[in-house]
């Protein structure tokens, strides 16, 4: 029986011989071809409506993050003269995510001085992680002032305190580490002259030359920890050197070109690594005015370098001896062949090349400190753009880039939800019938 009519109940006949068509689909007037014309008018203005309302939307979300933002980044500043230790740890690192996360210089600018207070006081009387945690703040509020006057005012004041933490020996080793990484980059940025420069240089040196080799010509033994402080004050020094100008390049050229090669010979990879880079360096500043320069025992440390580039020694962890070839095989071609580095960073719709070694070790020493939120300086914040010469900031708006509506989203969502649907219904359509064979 066919389905939709009730038992004992015939179908009636229609006018016509033919099934009739529903009145309601069948327009009887021109007036109905308006209505429709009118309603689709009516749901395109109520669409545009609906997008400008989600703009607006987006921008008071937008504008009510930001307040949010400020707030409790303003409880974390307030939050580092409190009295608990574990309270005072978790602003400092409350503060470092907000001053990785976003670019706020006008915001820190106002409150420069109760944060650099609030950072020597943890500096001070912190112990291990809360120093750790202070200099990294330390480095990051110079980041986020720039270069003038308040960056210098502030670099004067934090600067004795890292020092005395880093050469304090009974300190924590991880908090000497951050000290040392700190002083380097405070200096770069905030240092008046080269007398400050270089002095810090040479408090930097007289912690890392311990990895020098004794007197019998043997490479000293050292803990992780102590290997990994040597490695952070030797970076710091290498980022002070990319900016000492070429006048006293000859001086440190003297003392060091003979020093840093026997650190080669640590056998901790992350230190041989800072070394092998440091040298790279030297070479690269001592050619601005001797493209031929070699220097002393220049053949052996280049066969050092090859060996470091290609070594296989099965007693060193397989992911160090990795790292080890990847870059001792780019040193090797810059001390050998004077061939720079050549490397690509995108971020948004720039790009940044980094085609010195001066260049990459700036760009390593800020992209440590700053992490996951390089990317966003790279785009915002007027120191960087200065140092690695990207210009003032590109206003992304007048490249006709918007963001994407929720509303804007939906739709196109919806869309391609129903060309998956559609594209599915006709596979499942055009589904093969299998006659089996006899």
């Amino acid at each position: 029986m066919p389905k939709g009519r009730k038992k004992g109940k015939a179908a009636k006949p229609t006018a016509g011989g033919g099934g009739r068509r529903s009145a309601e689909s069948r327009p009887s007037s021109d007036n109905d071809y308006d209505t429709a014309d009118n309603a689709s008018v009516v749901s395109s203005t109520l669409s545009d409506t609906q997008s400008v309302a989600e703009e607006a939307e987006d921008e008071v979300d937008d504008t009510s993050a930001q307040e949010q933002f400020e707030e409790k980044l303003r409880d974390c500043i307030d939050g580092t003269t409190q009295k608990s230790a574990e309270g005072r740890k978790t602003c400092l690192r409350g503060m470092k995510v907000a001053f990785c996360k976003k670019f706020i210089t006008d915001f820190v600018a106002d409150r420069k001085i109760t944060i650099a207070d609030g950072i020597e006081r943890c500096l001070k009387k912190g112990k291990g992680e809360e120093q750790s945690l202070a200099a990294d703040c330390a480095t990051l509020l110079c980041v986020q002032l720039g270069p003038g006057d308040d960056c210098e005012e502030i670099y004067k004041d934090l600067c004795p305190v890292l020092q005395i933490v880093l050469l304090d020996k009974s300190a924590a080793l991880q908090a000497r580490s951050s000290c040392a990484t700190a002083l380097g980059l405070c200096t770069f940025i905030g240092a008046s002259g080269l007398l400050q420069v270089r002095a810090i240089m040479n408090t930097l040196e007289s912690v890392f030359k311990a990895s020098y080799l004794k007197g019998d010509g043997v490479p000293p033994s050292h803990s992780p920890e102590v290997a990994s402080l040597h490695c952070s004050c030797l970076m710091a020094w290498s980022l002070l050197l990319s900016i000492v100008p070429p006048s006293t390049v000859e001086e440190i050229l003297d003392v060091h070109l003979k020093k840093l090669p026997q650190v080669l010979e640590s056998s901790h990879v992350d230190l041989r690594i800072a070394a092998g880079l440091s040298i790279a360096l030297l070479y690269e500043m001592a050619r601005i005015d001797d493209e031929d320069f070699e220097g002393l025992k220049f053949e052996h440390l280049c066969e050092t370098l090859k060996q470091l580039s290609t070594d296989s020694n099965k007693h060193r962890a397989k992911k160090d001896r990795r790292q080890q070839r990847a870059n001792f095989r780019d040193i090797l071609r810059g001390v050998a062949e004077g061939e720079p580095p050549d490397e690509t960073i995108k971020f948004g719709f720039e790009s940044l090349y980094l085609d010195s070694w001066a260049r990459k070790r700036q760009y390593d020493a800020i992209c440590q400190v700053l992490s996951s939120g390089m990317n966003t300086h790279l785009q915002e914040n007027d120191l960087l753009r200065d140092i690695f010469e990207l210009g003032p900031p590109i206003n992304t708006s007048l490249q006709g880039i918007h963001k994407v509506t929720k509303f804007e989203r939906h739709m196109y969502n919806a869309a391609a939800f129903k060309a998956r649907t559609k594209a599915r219904a006709k596979s499942r359509d055009k589904r093969s019938v299998v006659v089996p064979q006899s």
